[in-house]
């Protein structure tokens, strides 16, 4: 990608095979479903005709949306009537496959939608660092897996993949310099959307308390494999010096920066903050049947959906550059290769937050 140009998080053309590898992010989701659940029990709701209002922040194809949201909506309907309506808004940028995001909703055997007759599904294309939904109208907000993507790219990465692993010190603080900006973004406007006394759950990469930002061998491998590439000529040096993924892990310091020194920032306050280590379900399963090949494509599978659509991005014609589609299979196949001739346990630091708008409802 060239400097400074916006950011989209990838969203590839195999949908159904980005929601088979979100599995495993789905995975990390249930602690962070235990805080929304809490949350739906504690935020006031609005007097009917009113709809309360459920905003899924980053929503993708929705599938790491389906259990947190049908969770919220039961412990709803222990709160209020079953005919009073539940709005669930899912936002993502404008390029999201939105046509898959329905289908999600439509066929999934875990959609809300098949559940609580009174819950109605909408979307919004629109990027969360702006305001997308209007002021005070938000009763729960959902965001998992989406705002450790930056808004833009601030620069190339000269020695890495990901900045984490850069030993390039301005380019570090430049990356630090827009994660910053960004989620001062994103919450300055929930800060907007949500009711008084509403809360939002965010699960997110981090770093942890050593500093570490996980995925290692992940990255290391896909750097290993870009270089090959350029070695074989399938890309070019250029190419390679464009392509990065412009995710930033957060530290609890970074989380707790912009409502620092008061605690609040734009009408919220964090409730709650924890980073933890979730388990690597592909390492689990390695530790149980030996077989190296299997934790190689899994792992290989994932990054494929998640984030080789941004590699390819770097392409000189583009995602739609004719050598796309080989460029991905050859990519998967040599990091799957790499990682089943030594796997490891992949760290995988993430963070839950949960913000909460401080004020009674009107």
């Amino acid at each position: 990608m060239p400097e400074s140009s916006v950011v989209v998080r990838p969203e590839p053309t195999d949908s159904a095979s980005y929601t088979q590898s979100s599995r495993l992010q789905a995975a990390g989701l249930l602690p962070a479903i235990g805080r929304f659940e809490q949350s739906a029990q504690t935020v006031p709701l609005p007097v009917p005709p009113q709809p309360i209002v459920i905003a899924d922040y980053g929503a993708s194809t929705g599938h790491n949306s389906l259990l947190p949201v049908g969770a919220a909506i039961a412990v709803l309907r222990r709160r209020t009537r079953h005919e009073h309506a539940i709005l669930v808004v899912h936002t993502d940028v404008p390029e999201n496959d939105f046509t898959v995001l329905f289908q999600t909703l439509a066929d999934d055997p875990d959609s809300y939608l098949a559940k609580d007759a009174a819950s109605f599904a909408s979307a919004v294309g629109r990027s969360f660092h702006q305001q997308i939904l209007p002021s005070n109208s938000v009763t729960l907000g959902w965001t998992s897996w989406a705002i450790q993507w930056l808004s833009r790219v601030p620069s190339p990465i000269p020695d890495h993949v990901q900045v984490a692993y850069s030993n390039d010190e301005a380019v570090r603080s430049a990356y630090a310099r827009q994660a910053a900006e960004d989620w001062q973004d994103f919450v300055a406007f929930r800060g907007r959307e949500l009711c008084p006394g509403g809360r939002l759950v965010a699960l997110t990469t981090a770093v942890d308390g050593a500093g570490e930002s996980g995925f290692r061998p992940l990255l290391d491998g896909i750097l290993a494999m870009l270089h090959d590439l350029a070695d074989e000529g399938v890309l070019s040096g250029d190419e390679v010096r464009r392509m990065s993924i412009p995710m930033v892990g957060r530290s609890e310091e970074e989380f707790l920066a912009p409502f620092a020194p008061s605690g609040k920032f734009e009408g919220l306050s964090i409730e709650h903050l924890e980073v933890f280590n979730a388990p690597d379900r592909f390492w689990a399963q390695f530790q149980v049947d030996r077989d190296g090949a299997a934790f190689g494509a899994k792992w290989a599978a994932f990054l494929r959906a998640s984030v080789f659509p941004t590699l390819a991005a770097a392409l000189d014609g583009g995602s739609d550059d004719p050598r796309s589609a080989q460029f991905v299979e050859r990519l998967e196949a040599g990091v799957a290769t790499r990682l089943a001739s030594g796997p490891e346990q992949i760290q995988i630091p993430l963070a839950i937050v949960v913000l909460v708008k401080r004020g009674q409802s009107h």
